[in-house]
């Protein structure tokens, strides 16, 4: 789960140039950006809520490129300020990049180095990470940007820390979110950390959105492959791994299939997924439980074999560890959510086959500051053998059943 402390982090704050003032946000905007994005900082930070306990913040709206700059729809924006004002910032929002295989502008890279070095707070909001990383400022660092995109951003700055799986990554002075609506996540942390819980909890009010969202970006992940890897010669082997859930394999197992070591292996699929492929595999797992437990009527032992589990405890305690809920609460859940009519049961089986190798053991806990825990945890032995099946408590109507997939609380 995404960092985020109940109360807000003790940390020393950089010392900012003379002219620059703490609360002074610039939202740096760009042409062809998505207006729900560029919009989220803006409401956040530029809106004066002192009447329901939310300290204002002074915002200035800076065009990253000469305009007017079109969004979403084909509207055209004109932003008051220009490259010049984010220079009394003490922090710097860019809200999202136009796209993700195009370079940003020199000058724009130039002002947010300038910004970072005079001790300005750099944050980027979805793909806006792709403009921090191209202006260096996420070297040797963690991030996240959305789940999407992740890969490329790994495989293009080979020295970024991606995590796909947070909903936002704190790394102190630059922050970075995964997609959307997870900009609002960070905004709402950054609030937090200026203000407190108090101010933050009155924000999340005035949004209608929850104050603190548990879980990762994991419920979300596609199983297709990226875009850039078709051509890899690791394509084959992540598709015969995709074909092969519902078999025992472990990445030794990959590896020999690419014909590569296992370091070998590691750093090439690293480079080309963002992930560990250890921590992927066990995704993809959890996944194919997930949509079996969403369309199927197998048991949870049935779910565990199909998807390559060695038990249902294995099962068990990544599914919990990822998705925040047991398999049989998750599935009751879901269906609860939705209506009878539209179940859809009893898919073509998938015979499993047992292939007596080691079941895949913990990721090594990072050495580097992440924004949470790894989503893969501990070793599935220590998890118990069953689960309460009562669904946890919805964040939006305390008493409901919650959303799938949704954690507790920390």
């Amino acid at each position: 789960m995404s960092h985020d402390s109940t109360a807000a982090p003790e940390t020393t704050a950089r010392k900012l140039s003379g002219r620059r003032r703490r609360e002074i946000v610039a939202v740096l905007l760009f042409s062809g950006g998505p207006i729900f994005e560029s919009s989220i900082p803006l409401s956040v930070f530029g809106i004066d809520r002192q009447d329901a306990g939310v300290p204002r913040y002074r915002l200035l709206v800076c065009a990253g490129e000469e305009g007017p700059l079109r969004t979403t729809g084909g509207l055209e924006l004109t932003a008051p300020h220009g490259l010049e004002a984010i220079g009394r910032a003490g922090t710097v929002v860019v809200p999202a990049w136009r796209s993700i295989t195009s370079p940003p502008p020199p000058e724009a890279l130039d002002a947010l180095r300038r910004a970072h070095e005079e001790g300005a707070r750099i944050v980027g909001l979805c793909t806006g990470a792709f403009v921090l990383a191209a202006a260096g400022l996420l070297d040797g660092r963690p991030a996240t940007t959305h789940w999407m995109y992740a890969p490329t951003l790994a495989k293009r700055y080979p020295s970024v820390h991606v995590d796909p799986r947070e909903l936002f990554v704190d790394d102190g002075d630059v922050l970075t979110s995964a997609g959307t609506a997870a900009g609002i996540d960070l905004c709402l942390h950054i609030v937090r950390t200026d203000h407190g819980n108090e101010a933050a909890g009155a924000l999340a009010r005035r949004l209608v959105v929850p104050p603190r969202r548990a879980g990762g970006q994991e419920r979300y992940l596609d199983r297709s492959l990226p875009e850039e890897i078709g051509a890899d010669p690791l394509a084959e082997v992540v598709a015969w791994a995709l074909e092969h859930l519902h078999e025992q394999f472990d990445v030794e197992t990959l590896a020999a299939r690419a014909y590569m070591s296992r370091r070998t292996f590691d750093r090439r699929f690293r480079s080309l997924t963002g992930s560990a492929p250890l921590q992927w595999l066990i995704t993809q797992r959890v996944l194919q439980a997930q949509r079996l437990l969403e369309t199927s009527d197998y048991s949870v032992d049935e779910v565990a074999g199909r998807c390559g589990f060695r038990s249902p405890v294995a099962l068990r305690g990544h599914f919990r560890r990822q998705l925040g809920s047991s398999p049989a609460a998750y599935r009751a859940a879901y269906r609860a959510r939705r209506p009878q009519g539209e179940r859809a049961l009893d898919p073509v089986p998938v015979t499993p086959q047992a292939v007596p190798v080691l079941e895949a053991g913990p990721v090594p806990t990072q050495t580097r500051r992440t924004a949470a825990a790894s989503a893969i945890g501990p070793s599935s032995a220590s998890v118990p053998a069953s689960d309460p099946g009562k669904p946890h408590s919805d964040v939006y109507a305390p008493g409901r059943p919650p959303l799938p997939g949704q954690r507790s609380a920390p």
